[in-house]
C-alpha cells in the first residue's frame, strides 16, 4: 500500500489499459479519478471499484479542449484532493496509408493523443509544482519507432516521447518526475476490434509471438509512480514483447 492516499488522475480509464492502470492504482491504496470521453463507462467502472471497497470517481473529460480539462482538475481536487500522480492514457489509433490519410483523421489522432497529453500535463503540473512533488507518466507507443500505415499515429506517440523528456527536464527542479511507456502488441479492446488478416501481420511481426495484458502496463506505471523512483525522470519503457528492438518480417 505505498500509495496509500496518493490523490491519481488516469485519463482513458473506462477500459482497457487505462482501467488496469487504475484499479492497480486503487488496489495500492490510491485515491484514483478514472477520466474518460465516454462518462457513464467511467463512472461504471469507478462504481466496481468502489464496491471493491475503493476510493474511485468516474469523470468525463475530452482531453482536446483547454476548458474541459480545466474542470476535470478543478472537480478532480474537489474529489479527492490535489493530484500526485498524473497517467495520461487517453488515446486513439486511425491507421490508414498516406494516400488515404486525411486532415481529420490526422487532426482528432494529433489533437487526442499529443495534445491531450500536453494539457492535462500543464493542469498537473500547476497544482503540484507548489508542493514541489508529483508524478506524470505518459502512455505513448512502441509504434512511436515507425509502422507501415501510422503516420499519424506514430506521429502523435512520437511526440509524446518528446514531451515526456522536456517535461522532465523542466519539472526536475520541483522534484515531479515524467517518464513514458511504449506498449506494444496489448490485448486490449482497441486490439480485438483489428481484423484477422490484421492481427495475422501483427502476431507475424511480433519477436515474442504473444501479446501482452493491460495488467502488464499497469505494472510498469506503478514502478514509475513509486516513492522509491524518484531519481528516474524522462524515460521510456518499452512493453512491447520486444518489438522495439527488431520487428520480424511477415512471411
Amino acid at each position: 500500500m505505498e500509495l496509500a492516499e496518493k490523490a491519481c488522475v488516469v485519463t482513458g480509464a473506462a477500459q482497457g489499459m487505462g482501467l488496469a492502470i487504475a484499479t492497480d492504482l486503487a488496489e495500492q491504496g490510491a485515491r484514483v479519478i478514472l477520466a474518460d470521453l465516454n462518462a457513464d463507462g467511467a463512472q461504471a467502472a469507478a462504481a466496481q471499484l468502489r464496491r471493491d471497497g475503493h476510493n474511485a470517481h468516474g469523470l468525463a473529460v475530452d482531453v482536446m479542449a483547454a476548458d474541459s480539462v480545466t474542470d476535470l482538475f478543478a472537480a478532480a481536487e474537489d474529489a479527492i484532493g490535489p493530484i500526485d500522480i498524473l497517467v495520461n492514457n487517453a488515446g486513439l489509433s486511425m491507421d490508414t496509408s498516406v494516400r488515404k490519410m486525411t486532415q481529420a483523421v490526422w487532426d482528432r489522432t494529433i489533437g487526442v493523443n499529443l495534445t491531450g497529453v500536453a494539457l492535462c500535463s500543464q493542469a498537473a503540473a500547476q497544482s503540484m509544482i507548489p508542493r514541489r512533488s508529483g508524478r506524470i507518466v505518459n502512455i505513448a507507443s512502441r509504434a512511436w519507432l515507425g509502422w507501415w500505415g501510422q503516420l499519424p499515429y506514430a506521429a502523435s506517440k512520437g511526440g509524446v516521447v518528446s514531451a515526456t523528456r522536456s517535461l522532465a527536464i523542466e519539472l526536475a527542479r520541483y522534484e515531479i518526475t515524467v517518464n513514458c511507456i511504449a506498449p506494444g502488441l496489448i490485448d486490449t479492446p482497441l486490439l480485438r476490434a483489428e481484423p484477422p488478416e490484421v492481427m495475422e501481420r501483427l502476431m507475424q511481426a511480433q519477436p515474442t509471438g504473444t501479446i501482452g495484458t493491460a495488467q502488464d502496463v499497469a505494472w510498469a506505471t506503478r514502478y514509475f509512480v513509486a516513492p522509491a523512483t524518484r531519481s528516474v525522470t524522462g524515460q521510456v519503457l518499452y512493453v512491447c514483447g520486444g518489438k522495439s528492438l527488431y520487428a520480424r518480417p511477415a512471411v
